[in-house]
């Protein structure tokens, strides 16, 4: 078993949301780098990372913080939140982010989920499933769709697979 720490990033700050929410955000820190740093100390083997600017409006916003997490660490980083085309992606891999995390992109734009695993390998992709009452969920959690949870896993690997 794999147990994964997560820093969700907003306007550049670690933040955790209630309920998904984007207007009730506590803030746990202005140091996500630091953050991050504590993490590997104490032992975790990967660090999940959530652009959570990104996801909402599709427009990664934490570049930079995600860079210097990714220069900074020795663990490997996976990193989602509005990575939404090839562009994107690669420019994560590229900065050395070890694997992507598509959601929103998983269920609007399957062929994504092909081409990168076609040209990085099936190591570098991650689909994550964001579900609300059983749908899959997009855009930050905040817009619903007609996609059952149990549903997109399937769909996902398929297409990994052509």
């Amino acid at each position: 078993m794999e147990i994964i720490p997560a820093i969700d990033l907003k306007s550049g700050l670690c933040v955790r949301l209630y309920q998904g929410d984007y207007d009730r955000e506590t803030v746990y820190s202005d140091d996500p780098v630091s953050v991050a740093n504590r993490w590997q100390r104490e032992g975790a083997i990967r660090l999940h990372v959530v652009d959570l600017d990104g996801a909402a409006t599709g427009d990664q916003a934490n570049l930079a913080v995600i860079e210097a997490m990714a220069s900074r660490l020795s663990i490997p980083l996976q990193v989602g939140g509005g990575i939404r085309d090839l562009e994107a992606a690669e420019r994560l891999l590229d900065m050395g982010v070890h694997r992507v995390v598509l959601g929103t992109a998983a269920v609007l734009d399957p062929g994504l989920l092909e081409e990168l695993c076609s040209t990085r390998g099936g190591d570098h992709v991650v689909v994550a499933v964001d579900a609300r009452d059983g749908q899959v969920a997009i855009r930050g959690w905040t817009e619903g769709t007609s996609v059952k949870a149990s549903q997109l896993p399937e769909e996902a690997k398929s297409n990994s697979r052509r």
